[in-house]
Order: structure tokens, then C-alpha cells, then sequence
């Protein structure tokens, strides 16, 4: 479920590595719109992955998507998901969809197939959040229940017994495709693709949980199978996402549009480094190997070739920022620290939102209706859309007031 450019250069490519790949193909299905199944389906779901390395292009047709769907055709959905030969259901749906249990919600259409699935006894399921969420499996888990129980406790005790929730922690810069990456594919590779995806070279995949009906062997094609997932969850949302929110805000807020160009600024990087410096200390575990992982990613926003977009990664801050910077400025407030490094994110995320700039968030309607945004009672009443308990905390909030301003102008 969702069928957009990262699930394509992430799981569907997973698969496709795969060496059992012939054994299992993918159904996936749109969120809000059927332009993107539309356009796959036209060309039999075959696309194009653009490899986009700092000095040149690889080009690889990916044959993992058996099938594109609009997200609306909640038939075919549980048509599927009632098939015992379905053993998998990933979820790529952005982090502000789990807060939605309206009937129109993905998660509310993924209730209805296993609902099907418990009426047709097609036995045990797997559902796999891909979405950048600290324990997004446990969170998927909570939301699917709440819904369920406005439906019937039957399918809540089904769901328990037979639904298995696994956590993923996922990391494959995609950007967003330009009609120049089409032209590009078309020229370099002899063919017509109106729907190819590009990516970094780098790809990463960390799973936590139990398959009852059987996966692909990802292990074999880069996938990692760990115990405990939160600390690997923890060092790609507060390092690479944190940073990417970051470099959003302060990076717009100077006149950059990329995430290159926002690095190579030596404000927004010094800015990003001193984050990245509070978050190694609550990050302690060997096997994380921080600093390998510190300079990889240094390397990789580096890449002037990855045209990522500021603006794409600005929206639906005040979830975002609840598990990619708060976290880290409780953890530096408990050690009895300042979180001067953090509470800067927070104050370019304030920033931002109070230029006047157009802003997609879940929480759009109470930014706009905070009086004064600049000022110290706008900066506690914007803090408590993101965390309300740190609002009420006086030193914090006359400190990340402060901050304020520090990251603007070119």
C-alpha cells in the first residue's frame, strides 16, 4: 500500500534483488490518487531505476510489480489480501497517515482486506510499516486495533492472533522525477518510460518481526534481520531525517532549494553537525558504527547529482519533528544538558512556519491561528503543537526563543 517513487526504488527493488524473486510478484496499490497505477499499468508495471551516483547514471528495469492498482478499488484489495497465496502487506504511506482512523484512510482500507482474509480462513499475514516512524511496527499495530474496534471485537481477536506487525527502519534517498530524468532514461536506455523512479546509490533495510506466511529472501539482497530495531530506528530518524528537517527549514529560510545545496552552506552544515554531535551521545551501541555512518551520510547529501527538494521534506513537520528532533532534546535535558543543538531545529521549524510560506501539515489550520508567531508566547504555543509537556517548560522555551533567527537570511 502506497505506490509511490520510495516504495518502488525501496521494497519493490528489494524484491527484485532478490534471488527467489520469480516466486513472488507485488500488487501495489496507490494513496490518494490512480495516476500513478495508471501510468505503470500502461507499461505493465515494468519501470526504470535510476542509480544517481555523484559522477554518472545506472539504469536498471525493475520487474518485481506484478500489478498496479488504484488505492480506491478497496475490492481488489481485499480480493487479495483474502488469498492465501498473499503473504505480505507493506505500508508506504507517510508518518501522518497513523494518526488518521477516519473510513477513508489507508489503514481503514487495509482493515477492510483483513477482515476479507479472516472471513475466508486464509490464515496468518504479515504487515511490514516502511514509513519513518520510531517502532512504526507497534504504532501500525495500536492504529489497526483502534480502528477494528469500532468495527467488531471478533475482528480485533482475529487480527491479534494471526496479524504479525513488523518494524523496518528504511533509508533510500528518491527524490521526486523531473521530466529531464524521463528524457533522460529515453535517450541513455532506447525506450519510453513515463514513470521511471531515481535514486541514491546507497540502500538500506532493517527488519524486526515474524513472516507466518513466508517473505522474500531480502537477506540475500542487502535487507538486515535484527532483534532489536529501535536503536538502528533511532540512528536513521534522528541522523539522516533530523538532519533532513533541519536543513528543510534553516536551508528554505537561506535560499536553498536542495538538500546539497543546503549542505554545502557552511551555516545549515555546522548547524547539522553540531545535531548530529548530541545525537551520537544517546546513540552508544558498537554495531551502530556512528561514525562510518556519520560520514556516509555526509558523503551522501553531498551529491550535487540528487536533486531532493527542500520543500518536499518541509511538509507535515510538527509529526515529524516529534521523532526526529524531540527525543533527542529530551534525552540532552535529562543528561541535565542544555539541547542547544536541538532546540535550534526546533527554532528553524518556527521560523519557517512563520514567514508566511504555504504550509502542508495535519496541523496547517492551528499554525496558522498561533497569535504573534515570533514572539516568546508564539514560540511556546507553536512548541506545544509538537510537544506539549516541553511547552510548559520555561528554560526550554525562553531558549529555543533565543535560537530564534539565528538560521535566516542568505
Amino acid at each position: 500500500m502506497g505506490l509511490g517513487a520510495f516504495h518502488r526504488s525501496h521494497q519493490a527493488w528489494f524484491t527484485h534483488r532478490a534471488p527467489d524473486a520469480a516466486e513472488w510478484g507485488i500488487a501495489s496499490f496507490t494513496g490518494r490518487r490512480p495516476h500513478a497505477a495508471t501510468t505503470l499499468a500502461a507499461q505493465d508495471s515494468l519501470f526504470t531505476l535510476v542509480e544517481r551516483g555523484s559522477e554518472d547514471d545506472r539504469f536498471e528495469v525493475i520487474g518485481s510489480i506484478a500489478e498496479a492498482v488504484d488505492g480506491a478499488d478497496t475490492t481488489r484489495l481485499a480480493q487479495l489480501l483474502a488469498a492465501p497465496t498473499t503473504a505480505i502487506v507493506t505500508l508506504t504511506v507517510t508518518e501522518a497517515v497513523y494518526e488518521q482512523i477516519d473510513t477513508h484512510s489507508p489503514l481503514s482500507r487495509l482493515l477492510h482486506g483483513l477482515d476479507a482474509r479472516r472471513a475466508a480462513g486464509a490464515g496468518p499475514i504479515a504487515v511490514v510499516s516502511c514509513d519513518n516512524l520510531a517502532a512504526n511496527g507497534r504504532v501500525a499495530h495500536a492504529t489497526v486495533l483502534r480502528i477494528a474496534e469500532r468495527v467488531s471485537p471478533a475482528l480485533v481477536a482475529w487480527i491479534s492472533e494471526n496479524v504479525s506487525f513488523v518494524s523496518t527502519s528504511v533509508d533510500r534517498i528518491t527524490p521526486r522525477t523531473s521530466m529531464q530524468d524521463r528524457t533522460l532514461v529515453a535517450a541513455r536506455c532506447g525506450y519510453r518510460d513515463d514513470s521511471p523512479v531515481v535514486a541514491e546509490p546507497f540502500a538500506s533495510w532493517i527488519l524486526c518481526g515474524e513472516f507466518p506466511a513466508g517473505r522474500p529472501s531480502w537477506e540475500n539482497a542487502g535487507a538486515e534481520f535484527v532483534e532489536d530495531i529501535e536503536p538502528f530506528e533511532n540512528r536513521k530518524l534522528w541522523f539522516l531525517n533530523g538532519a533532513h528537517s533541519l536543513m528543510a527549514y534553516a536551508g528554505q529560510l537561506r535560499e536553498h532549494t536542495t538538500v546539497a545545496d543546503a549542505f554545502a552552506d557552511p551555516v545549515c552544515r555546522d548547524a547539522v553537525e553540531s545535531f548530529w554531535n548530541e545525537a551520537a551521545r544517546h546513540l552508544p551501541h558498537p554495531e551502530l558504527n556512528v561514525p562510518e555512518y556519520r560520514q556516509a551520510l555526509a558523503e551522501r547529501f553531498a551529491n550535487q547529482r540528487i536533486a531532493h527538494s527542500l520543500a518536499q521534506i518541509a511538509a507535515d513537520g510538527t509529526t515529524k519533528l516529534r521523532m526526529r528532533s524531540i527525543p533527542v532534546l529530551r534525552a540532552e535535558l535529562a543528561a541535565g544538558r542544555t539541547g542547544l543543538a536541538t532546540a535550534r531545529v526546533l527554532a528553524a521549524w518556527m521560523d519557517f512556519v512563520s514567514s508566511g510560506v504555504q504550509i502542508q501539515d495535519p496541523l496547517a489550520g492551528a499554525l496558522r491561528e498561533v497569535e504573534t508567531p515570533g514572539g516568546h508566547t508564539g514560540t511556546a504555543d507553536l512548541l506545544r503543537l509538537v510537544d506539549a509537556p516541553l511547552a510548559n517548560d520555561t528554560l526550554t522555551v525562553q531558549r529555543i526563543f533565543e535560537l530564534r533567527g539565528t538560521l535566516t537570511g542568505p
